[in-house]
């Protein structure tokens, strides 16, 4: 019986290179069969692919493994939710129509096991990176979008978002995480009083990190999968980090 809630980010699928890409897409592929049996929910937290855009009737090439276990998934009954991230943000109605996910844009509370999720991507939250949200509203102009899609070749396209949107620098980078002075952290703490979870869910950063802000309520990062497999699991109300090994 499908019983569990899981939830992962930053797969990053496509870069830094079609090999490194490849060998991660089989490991996620891998770990999707090793949930499928008793995951109830599939939360994709963003940043799935390294560059997504979808046209009316094209989509970029490859991840053929990883979308065909998706919809395996989906059609065995498990629910999946998809956030879009600061990679993947230009996700329409695709996945959503070929596979059955939920897109969804912003973050979200949910209510599972008797538990108060609140999830969603990273970016772009609180008051950090003033420079990245100025470029979001720059990307999420219906204008411009209209102009990419409609004045540049799909290929001439995919090739300059990819270049654009390419994670070669974080590839070798681990982020150090900062505790109190951590931006989500902060950002957590100024919602708080409006926002009451008992877990709070998030990607980006590429810090995977369980942290407790108070004695009954932990903020986890599910991290990035260059180096290892990181993702959370919700089962009998108890959320924690784990890693995916085999």
């Amino acid at each position: 019986m499908k019983s569990k809630a899981y939830f992962v980010s930053d797969l990053h699928l496509g870069a830094p290179d079609k090999a490194l890409s490849d060998e991660r897409e089989r490991r996620a592929v891998r770990w999707l069969d090793y949930i499928k049996d008793d995951a109830a929910q599939l939360f994709l937290l963003g940043d799935i692919f390294d560059f997504w855009y979808e046209w009316r009737r094209a989509v970029p090439k490859g991840f053929v493994r990883f979308l065909a276990k998706l919809a395996e998934l989906r059609d065995s009954g498990t629910e999946i939710y998809f956030f879009t991230g600061n990679h993947d943000i230009w996700a329409y109605h695709y996945l959503n129509d070929e596979i059955g996910a939920e897109i969804i844009r912003k973050p979200q509370l949910f209510e599972i096991q008797g538990k108060k999720l609140y999830l969603g991507h990273g970016d772009g939250l609180g008051h950090h990176d003033r420079k990245y949200k100025i470029m979001k509203a720059f990307f999420t102009n219906r204008l411009l979008q209209w102009m990419f899609s409609n004045m540049l070749h799909p290929d001439f396209a995919l090739w300059l978002g990819s270049k654009w949107s390419l994670s070669r620098d974080s590839y070798n980078r681990t982020p150090e995480f900062l505790d109190e002075k951590e931006w989500l952290v902060e950002h957590i703490r100024e919602i708080m009083p409006n926002i009451n979870a008992d877990y709070y869910v998030f990607g980006h950063r590429h810090c995977a990190v369980e942290y407790q802000l108070e004695p009954n309520i932990k903020y986890i990062n599910t991290g990035v999968w260059f180096k290892s497999s990181p993702y959370a699991e919700l089962s009998e109300g108890a959320l924690f980090l784990k890693n995916f090994d085999l």
